[in-house]
């Protein structure tokens, strides 16, 4: 292997006070980075500022700093800023230029990968599902629909990013160009050399860029192109040399450099709880820098897929992504240091000096205890308020992308055909529903399809009869040839020998209308029948955590609820599916909470509530119980 320009122990510093321009550059015949003329090799660590709640983005920045890293890795989710076509949200969580500045400020240097596709076990990718509007549209291509989009949302990025570039006193060292384009299946250098000049045209000639891709000469094949830096990721399974051997024959000079070293893995429902040895991580990283290799470690902290943010994988099923990203990584979820993160400062220490002073403690973690909450209604009797605008009649089923509502939930509503006294199978032929339907008859409770696995349930009922079938999108589908995920119900349903016709389809902005202080602000309707307990179907629930003057972290625990979304004064936590595991808490960021005021906690539940319908606020997590999955 060519020797890069370090030896042992001469990890370069990111931050250096220099006179005159400032640079960085790929120096080819000494096989490293250079910055402001000398040899540099940076020690980075990946967290995702869409996971992770701006209040607390100062504190996980420093750190990463006092454990020894000079410099973060982070994406650019495009769907997270353009949710919808044309409307662009930079503020609060989405201020990218304000976590920019923070990493600045904290003395480190930034990696920075937009995309326009992320993976990240993000939803769809990173990539705003109304692509999906254009039906025959080919992402991540030089299809003409897709580029004319892609222009459009870098014309918008990039000019922000400029500005932050070392060369231009900020601080971004380098930039990726879409990410493991060489894991899928198109292999379009066309579209990448569009992109390359894409990025050239608004970031300058001279802006490192640099590509990704996965350990094998395929993937290695696929995604690099010339112009752009290619690199190279693995984990504590693979053989150090034989990786970085790989990329010398894509790159024959240049720095070695491992833009996603796994420091743990994610969990999709119903899997056993990702975990990566420490051990493993501190000795595998040693070896790297002891190359002189340029390593970044994902992830650092992983933070929380909020909302309907989560990714999905379909290899031979659909598997949906859970609402934890702890990741297993040196910091947890809640930003916690663990053993992990002080094995890697130590192994850090050998090759540069570690900043003084104490490590940030942990952020102080209270279990508020018990909360009862009372039900609110059925979904079916509450769509005037979730459903304000009322439905769209149509023959045959819409999808979420014909209604140009993206995530979440929908319900379609149709009516029985004709008598069913006894159980008749409800098909979804064509495994048409994507990915979970709720079916209830004049408002009970009948079962559910979910997308692959089960797609035929039973039905009774009388001619006449209301039939609703809420649709929940679980995430689109982030990584591989499958992105173009379109959800709701895909094709007909066919109940006995009927093909079901004639739908009213609600499209619901629960989380608007939660937002917007429903159901505590009195918009309930008069129920014409007394609530009184729980009952099977989807439902929701409310109920009030009394401020006790402190706001601090906690976990949510839903013992014995089924399936749901959760919200808490109006932001959504996320999901929660304790019988499929592994995850059973939900993180709750303490500033969320009010210490002075009643906060305010609403439950969407999907399929059954516990007898006792109480949550448990804890002071710590529970992410690695795989439950009873019936």
């Amino acid at each position: 292997m060519i020797p890069s320009c370090f030896g042992a122990g001469t990890l370069i510093n990111a931050i250096n006070v220099v006179s005159g321009t400032r640079s960085f550059s790929i120096d080819y015949k000494n096989n490293c980075f250079q910055k402001d003329g000398k040899p540099f090799q940076y020690v980075s660590g990946s967290i995702h500022y869409s996971r992770v709640p701006h209040y607390y983005w100062k504190d996980r920045l420093l750190k990463m700093y006092m454990t020894g890293l000079n410099a973060v890795q982070t994406y650019v989710p495009w769907n997270f800023h353009e949710e919808k076509q044309g409307v662009y949200n930079f503020s609060g969580d989405r201020d990218l230029e304000h976590f920019l500045d923070l990493a600045n400020q904290t003395g480190l240097l930034v990696i920075l990968r937009p995309g326009p596709y992320i993976c990240a076990e993000w939803e769809m990718g990173g990539l705003p599902a109304w692509l999906l509007q254009k039906p025959n549209i080919v992402l991540r291509s030089a299809d003409t629909d897709y580029l004319e989009a892609v222009n459009t949302w870098m014309a918008v990025l990039l000019p922000k990013i400029k500005r932050w570039l070392y060369t231009n006193g900020g601080n971004i060292i380098s930039v990726q160009v879409e990410n493991e384009y060489g894991s899928y299946y198109k292999c379009d250098f066309n579209y990448m050399r569009h992109l390359r000049t894409l990025f050239q045209f608004f970031l300058g000639e001279n802006t490192v860029l640099f590509t990704t891709d996965g350990n094998t000469d395929k993937e290695m094949r696929c995604g690099t192109l010339e112009g752009m830096y290619a690199t190279i990721d693995f984990g504590t399974d693979t053989n150090v040399s034989q990786a970085f051997s790989r990329q010398r024959r894509f790159e024959p000079r240049g720095p070695l450099v491992n833009s996603e070293f796994y420091t743990g893995w994610l969990d999709h429902w119903g899997d056993q709880h990702a975990q990566v040895d420490t051990q493993k991580v501190s000795s595998m990283l040693g070896e790297m820098l002891s190359l002189g290799a340029s390593v970044n470690m994902y992830m650092f902290e992983g933070g929380t897929n909020y909302g309907y943010w989560n990714g999905a994988d379909h290899d031979n099923s659909f598997r949906s992504v859970v609402t934890s990203y702890d990741y297993n990584a040196p910091l947890s979820e809640a930003g916690d240091p663990t053993e992990k993160l002080l094995a890697i400062q130590d192994t850090i220490r050998k090759y540069r000096d570690i900043p003084v002073g104490p490590m940030p403690p942990a952020s102080p973690k209270m279990a508020y205890g018990f909360v009862t909450l009372t039900k609110v209604g059925k979904l079916s009797d509450l769509l005037d308020t979730v459903s304000p605008q009322g439905p769209l009649v149509s023959h045959y089923p819409l999808s979420f992308e014909d209604m140009k509502q993206y995530y979440g939930f929908m319900l379609y509503r149709t009516k029985l055909p004709s008598d069913l006294p006894e159980e008749t199978p409800l098909i979804s032929p064509l495994n048409g529903v994507h990915d979970r339907a709720y079916v209830s008859v004049n408002g009970v409770f009948q079962g559910l399809l979910a997308r692959d696995t089960t797609l035929v349930m039973n039905v009774t009922g009388k001619q006449g009869d209301l039939m609703d079938i809420l649709v929940e999108n679980m995430g689109r589908v982030n990584f591989g040839s499958k992105i173009n995920d379109y959800k709701g119900l895909l094709s007909s349903l066919i109940l006995g020998k009927d093909v079901l016709t004639d739908w009213q389809i609600f499209p619901l902005d629960i989380d608007e209308v939660i937002t917007s202080g429903w159901p505590q602000a009195g918009q309930r309707p008069s129920p014409t029948v007394p609530i009184t307990g729980p009952s099977d179907g989807p439902a929701f629930y409310h109920g009030i955590l009394a401020p006790n003057g402190l706001a601090w972290d906690t976990f949510l625990k839903l013992s014995d609820w089924t399936k749901g979304q959760v919200w808490i004064n109006g932001v959504n936590l996320g999901r929660y599916w304790p019988k499929m595991g592994p995850q059973q808490t939900l993180y709750v960021p303490g500033p969320l909470l009010s210490p002075t005021q009643p906060n305010n906690l609403t439950i969407l539940e999907l399929e059954r509530a516990p007898p006792h319908t109480r949550v448990l606020f804890m002071d710590r997590p529970q992410l690695s119980t795989t439950a009873n999955k019936t």
